[in-house]
């Protein structure tokens, strides 16, 4: 047992000086080139294309705050009572005449949300969770498998066989 490791680490040692010994590699003329056109075309970008990091503080700011609302909101589990507030009626009475039906609508749909959000058991809401995430997972997995079907990879991008 100890000849073999001493000879694998001996086969290391050998491999790693002929490895060290080889010549660079030359990169290909083209690749300079299309390097500075990438960064080129990624700094052209607009903000919002790019990573939030690259993002105004304002923007950053406000997204921050729409998500933790949306969080904190989704926390609550009562959104339809979020709107229910006093300010959302006020507001809703200061709209124009146009925008009565598509409120009451709105509430309507509220009040039904909420019916049915004390009426569904929440066993089966979490069965509904679970099998769309399921159904998801398979959709996304035929996806995969349909454009590895339909895009074999080239020689050229470097595929194993």
């Amino acid at each position: 047992m100890k000849t073999l490791i001493e000879s694998e680490e001996a086969s290391r040692e050998r491999l790693d000086r002929m490895l060290h010994g080889l010549p660079p590699r030359r990169a290909p003329a083209t690749l300079e080139s299309r390097v500075l056109e990438e960064l080129q075309r990624r700094a052209a970008l607009p903000w919002w294309r790019r990573g939030f990091g690259h993002w105004p503080a304002a923007a950053r700011t406000a997204f921050v705050a729409l998500c933790a609302t949306i969080i904190g909101a989704s926390f609550l589990g009562d959104v339809g009572g979020l709107l229910r507030t006093r300010a959302a009626h006020e507001m809703l009475a200061l709209a124009s005449s146009w925008m009565h039906p598509a409120a009451a609508a709105l509430a309507s749909m509220l009040e039904i949300e909420w019916l049915l959000w004390r009426l569904i058991p929440p066993a089966v809401t979490y069965g509904f969770l679970a099998a769309a995430a399921l159904l998801y997972a398979a959709l996304f997995g035929l996806g995969a498998t349909a454009y590895r079907a339909l895009h074999p990879p080239s020689a050229k991008q470097g595929s194993l066989p």
